[in-house]
């Protein structure tokens, strides 16, 4: 016993003794292990959002092109009707009919006149689809059935004057849509028409000759067509390449949803209708929220992600979506796997440490020594598997602490400094990147620490006299890790990206600059007027403290805004003498036909609507109504600049305005035509900014005008 004692007295102190680096080992590793799991689940955070960043950038353009396909067919069919409803011979026979108290036979011709307004209903309406897709049978003897789609002409009073083949019956929803009191409303909603299929309805006021705009109508036109094989069809192209992306058309009705197109399960269209309080419902949050982008739960109960677009003129809101398993199934396998990866070495960690714990208390201290070199070589095996999975990625990672010191690096960012990543641990920012490098990256990881986001920006930089754009990610790293108050940086190499984008620009603006020219050569009377717009209108846009793409789209519509003349015949822009009234309406058209051409360009911002916008009048009553804020602020700025450089510009017939003249004639239009803080911005553009010396020479006539 006494020996037993004696080798137990002088065994325990070597055991306390061993116990000691048993003890720093395990701690450091589990240190290390703790900072590998904050590394590794921040970093898959992070992709998983930047896949879903993805995904919303190309929900919206697919989005976006098919609310423009739906709109534009919408204002095809208002087109159609407002032509009608302003032809000449239409308006005449109206006015002798209202003049005749509507008795035919006091009127000239009458049947004559009511055979041409129905051949003209009849031509019409088969050339711009106002038929049934499915004609009426005819049957005989006297009985017909009633037809589903058609333009007719009503008289004051509602009644229908003339109409075109298998137009339907006035029943009571189209008898109280024609006789709605609303002057700006154009359309009766999606219902179920006369066959039972989807349909809709247009209307436009007929005005007698020689009356005033004001002056209340003597009819309508009233266009009724189905749309199921038309409007519908628009809903899926072009056609996408995910087997669940589907778009649907939904509109608030009371407390519910209600869909109007046909959807995917096979419901029909007016089929379906879901309570606007239903939790997490995709569609709720698209007419909630357009424009916005959720993960949500459709109609089907199933994941999706989905974004909104609210279509002008109508209550419908159009929502593209796609299941997110089929959107994020490789992306999820791919995070899952690495998260796996992690688990396994936290586990195989774990395990190690529990074998030295038990091993190290009863062994005898060469015994104990052994364990921990053997603890030491698993703890290197999992730092070079967290290392394998932080080199495998294709950005440049690194972890700097509050005391701005580097604790990780990984291979890119070594073989991009030109050492190896374990000899920057431990050394300054400022050391490794140099001073200035090194107070950007801490300015960075205090803007992500403080608000306790992601935090990115992008910087150009000279590297051996090429220059390259990386963009920076700064993730903070919270106090549930090993190493809170630090950020994580990714930083990826987006050169490539950067000169593909401006190449583009380049492209967009040299095409711009192309058509202005074009416009000068065929108008030189107006030659310069588009340059001088643009440039007044940046200069507004300027001085509003606006974003880069609301002052690029002021300034690129204004340079665009008379593309149009390139469809007014040559001789009407260098005619001296008046013009007919359609050779005017032509050039004042020709804004919007500049818009139309263009429609297919891809701008940055709205160039296309801030040039159908701009004729607009705050007060509303320009082409289409719009009044206040309802008109895009770029189309505001392009409406003053463009009559600024107007009023100010010499012509050849007349000198220009001088410059308090013009701004006390924009100043009387001030809240009528235009917006107040547009003037003002201008005036402050003239007298505090300079304008006035800049703008100085145009009061110059141009060069063709001469």
């Amino acid at each position: 016993m006494s020996d037993d004692s004696d080798l137990g007295r002088e065994t325990a102190p070597v055991v306390r003794r061993t116990s000691l680096p048993v003890l720093g080992a395990a701690l450091a590793l589990a240190v290390v292990t703790a900072l590998g799991v904050g590394i590794v689940v921040r970093f898959v955070e992070t992709e998983r959002e930047r896949e879903l960043r993805g995904w919303q950038v190309r929900l919206g353009l697919v989005a976006d092109g098919r609310a423009a396909a739906i709109t534009d067919w919408l204002e095809r069919q208002r087109v159609t009707v407002g032509t009608l409803a302003a032809n000449a011979s239409l308006r005449l026979y109206l006015t002798e009919a209202s003049l005749a108290g509507n008795d035919p036979a006091r009127m000239t011709e009458a049947s004559a006149q009511a055979g041409y307004l129905r051949n003209l209903l009849a031509v019409t309406a088969d050339r711009s689809g106002f038929v049934a897709t499915q004609p009426a049978r005819r049957i005989t003897a006297t009985v017909q059935r009633p037809g589903s789609a058609g333009l007719a002409v009503l008289d004051g009073e509602g009644r229908v004057v003339v109409a075109s083949p298998d137009m339907p019956p006035l029943d009571t929803r189209l008898v109280a849509f024609v006789r709605d009191p609303s002057a700006g409303r154009t359309l009766l909603d999606v219902h179920s028409g006369a066959a039972g299929r989807p349909a809709m309805a247009f209307r436009a006021p007929v005005l007698g000759i020689q009356a005033d705009p004001g002056s209340p109508p003597l009819g309508w036109v009233i266009g009724v067509r189905e749309i199921d094989e038309e409007l519908f069809p628009l809903l899926q192209r072009p056609p996408t390449a995910e087997k669940t992306a589907e778009s649907v058309l939904v509109r608030r009705a009371d407390a519910a949803i209600e869909f109007i197109s046909p959807l995917a399960d096979g419901t029909a269209a007016l089929g379906k209708r879901l309570a606007a309080s239903t939790p997490n419902l995709a569609e709720a949050n698209a007419l909630a929220a357009p424009g916005g982008f959720s993960i949500a739960r459709d109609y089907r109960e199933t994941e999706v992600l989905a974004t909104g677009r609210a279509l002008a003129g109508v209550n419908w809101t159009l929502v593209h979506k796609i299941d997110r398993a089929e959107a994020l199934a490789d992306s999820d396998a791919r995070l899952n796997r690495l998260l796996l990866t992690l688990l396994l070495a936290i586990a195989a960690v774990a395990a190690a440490l529990i074998a030295v714990w038990r091993h190290a208390a009863s062994r005898r201290a060469s015994d104990a020594a052994a364990r921990l070199k053997v603890l030491a070589t698993r703890f290197a095996a999992q730092g070079r598997l967290l290392r394998l999975v932080t080199d495998s990625q294709p950005a440049a990672m690194f972890i700097a602490d509050p005391e701005g010191r580097l604790r990780f690096a990984n291979r890119v960012l070594g073989e991009r400094l030109g050492t190896a990543a374990s000899d920057l641990v431990g050394k300054t920012l400022s050391a490794v990147f140099g001073p200035a490098a090194a107070r950007r990256y801490t300015e960075a990881s205090r803007a992500a620490l403080t608000g306790q986001h992601i935090h990115s920006e992008s910087e150009r930089r000279d590297e051996g006299g090429e220059t390259r754009v990386r963009r920076s990610d700064h993730i903070p790293l919270g106090p549930d890790t090993e190493l809170p108050g630090s950020t994580l940086v990714v930083e990826e190499d987006i050169t490539a990206l950067v000169l593909e984008r401006e190449r583009r620009e380049r492209t967009l603006r040299e095409l711009v600059r192309a058509l202005v020219t074009v416009v000068d050569r065929r108008d030189p009377y107006a030659a310069n007027h588009s340059q001088r717009t643009a440039a007044v209108a940046r200069r507004i846009a300027d001085e509003m403290g606006l974003d880069r793409v609301i002052v690029e789209t002021a300034e690129t519509a204004g340079n665009l805004m008379n593309v149009g003349k390139i469809l007014v015949p040559e001789q009407v822009l260098t005619r001296t003498g008046d013009l007919s009234a359609g050779e005017i309406r032509q050039i004042r058209d020709s804004i919007q036909a500049g818009a139309d051409l263009l429609r297919g360009i891809e701008f940055d911002g709205p160039v296309v609507e801030t040039l159908q916008q701009s004729p607009e009048r705050w007060d509303g009553s320009g082409p289409r109504g719009l009044a206040g804020e309802a008109i895009i602020l770029p189309a505001r700025i392009v409406a003053v600049a463009n009559a600024f450089v107007a009023l100010v510009s010499a012509r050849a017939h007349r000198p220009g305005l001088g410059f308090d003249a013009a701004i006390d004639t924009l100043l009387k239009e001030t809240g009528a035509a235009f917006d107040r803080r547009v003037v003002a911005s201008l005036i402050s553009v003239l007298d505090s900014r300079g304008g006035r010396a800049d703008w100085a020479e145009y009061a110059r006539p141009s060069v063709g005008a001469a």
